[in-house]
């Protein structure tokens, strides 16, 4: 075995418990190595989310060794429980080494068998990047020349890659994850073989394909993610539906085909660093076109094409195993992201009603997939004039209206205090109160008001009707000054 002895520098040391864990393991007599991608993240100067350790110390080993531990899977893994109040340190998992075979389920091996070397342990590790491992003296062992496909940023399988992926067909959505978090390069070889067994992927279930697809378009380098699924061959087992728009013309409105534009959408989702449904919404916004398309060159239409591909949405997202909420959101995303908002042709109760169709909650991410679906058009802007001009209806129409409505009091209230029948002199008094709580808040409580109405019974009807007028005209001048502070806000007139 070689090992390639370095002091690790201070940016990249591993913290206190874990290094009193390989102290201890090694006290009692036995191997221990921290292992896999908390190795990886340390020799890249970050913080790794948690840590493993190797050892050649049985289960029932480490568990007199660590009494505050359990273990409760067939992997020989114990978890050590630290007392650390940090999260990635509260529990530190040690295996014993081990090496697999059988994997008929192109998943899981069939058999696991304790071994007492590390060589064997790391040998069955899926990319060399991952594949070293750190001692409690900083000593570092590296077999596959993991530290300089780190170095050159290479996404290398370790040993033989079509073997490596035929173990564990979830190492094809890895490579691709770890390429387009890292920003690697996925090194010739391993592309090879993952392009040869991309078919494989259909023995995975599809909940861990979501997880891997989630975690690759969540990264900043998302796009490259995307692409190098279709180019690998990957995409195809998972969202063919997507590549359905691959090199399909559009009309004399796009300069992109179908495909590109909905990944130029996706990218502007990923630069402004937009939300997963956004990101997902903006990556299928316009997956019903290829569907949809009647007619060729510039004047081809696609009527439609936005109920057709919510449905087909909806299906992949069904299919993928998401949440139900998930599901459910990014199909409206994808449903109304064509809402129509030429200014001075979109009125208020068109913007109620676009908001009762997606919901309140929904909205802010349904004009961040409009700003995404233009710059994927090729157009300079995201937020044109009329789409600020949008926001502004939008903010208007959500606001609390001010009425009467709002008051903790109402007319029947009102006419059985004051000893008053049924007339417009009851909303003159509504109004005189409705001001007062607009001025304070606070006010805004059945008994302060009822002690308010006290006070009003005491003025002449002309007098109250006089004093309405003037808190009609204050109310009026409120209502003025907000929509005007509403439009400063969107930049819009």
């Amino acid at each position: 075995m070689s090992i390639v002895t370095c002091q690790l520098s201070k940016h990249m040391s591993f913290p206190e418990p874990v290094k009193k864990i390989l102290e201890k393991i090694k006290a009692h007599g036995f191997q221990g190595y921290l292992v896999g991608g908390c190795v990886r993240d340390i020799l890249r100067g970050v913080e790794p989310s948690d840590f493993d350790i190797a050892t050649n110390a049985f289960p029932e080993d480490l568990q007199k060794i660590f009494p505050k531990s359990f273990s409760n899977n067939n992997f020989g893994t114990v978890t050590v429980l630290t007392g650390a109040e940090e999260e990635n340190l509260k529990e530190v998992e040690i295996t014993t080494y081990r090496t697999e075979s059988g994997y008929n389920d192109k998943r899981h091996p069939d058999s696991v068998d304790f071994v007492d070397n590390l060589e064997e342990d790391l040998k069955r590790r899926d990319f060399t990047i991952n594949a070293m491992a750190i001692g409690a003296d900083s000593e570092v062992v590296d077999l596959f020349n993991g530290k300089e496909d780190l170095k050159n940023k290479i996404i290398r399988a370790v040993g033989d890659p079509e073997e490596r992926f035929s173990e564990d067909a979830l190492r094809l959505m890895r490579a691709v994850r770890f390429s387009s978090s890292l920003g690697f390069s996925i090194e010739e070889e391993t592309k090879k073989a993952l392009k040869k067994n991309a078919s494989l992927l259909k023995n995975i279930s599809n909940e861990r394909i979501r997880d891997e697809f989630v975690k690759i378009i969540m990264t900043p380098r998302a796009v490259d993610g995307v692409e190098n699924l279709r180019k690998l061959g990957l995409m195809k087992q998972f969202l063919p539906e997507v590549l359905e728009g691959y090199k399909v013309p559009q009309n004399k409105h796009h300069i992109y085909d179908c495909y590109t534009h909905c990944l130029y959408s996706f990218k502007y989702a990923v630069k402004k660093n937009f939300g997963f449904h956004v990101r997902l919404a903006s990556l299928f916004h316009d997956i019903g076109k290829p569907r949809t398309k009647d007619g060729e060159g510039e004047q081809a239409t696609f009527y439609n094409h936005e109920v057709v591909g919510a449905r087909m949405t909806k299906n992949i997202l069904k299919r993928l195993r998401f949440k139900k909420e998930d599901v459910e959101k990014i199909y409206l995303l994808v449903r109304y992201h064509l809402f129509y908002y030429n200014v001075g042709e979109v009125s208020e109760s068109s913007v109620r009603r676009l908001l009762k169709k997606v919901g309140k909650e929904n909205i802010e991410e349904l004009l961040q997939v409009r700003m995404a679906d233009r710059i994927g058009s090729g157009v300079p802007k995201a937020e044109p004039y009329r789409l600020r001009h949008m926001r502004y209806l939008i903010e208007k129409v959500s606001l609390d209206p001010i009425n009467t409505g709002m008051l903790e009091i109402d007319g029947k209230e009102v006419m059985e205090k004051m000893d008053l029948p049924p007339g417009p002199l009851i909303g003159d008094v509504l109004n005189i109160i409705l001001l007062e709580v607009i001025n304070d808040p606070q006010k805004n409580k059945k008994s302060t008001l009822e002690e308010y109405i006290e006070d009003l019974k005491k003025i002449k009807k002309e007098d109250l009707r006089e004093k309405a007028e003037r808190a009609r005209k204050e109310i009026e001048k409120i209502e003025i000054k907000r929509d005007e502070m509403t439009k400063k806000k969107y930049w819009v007139s």
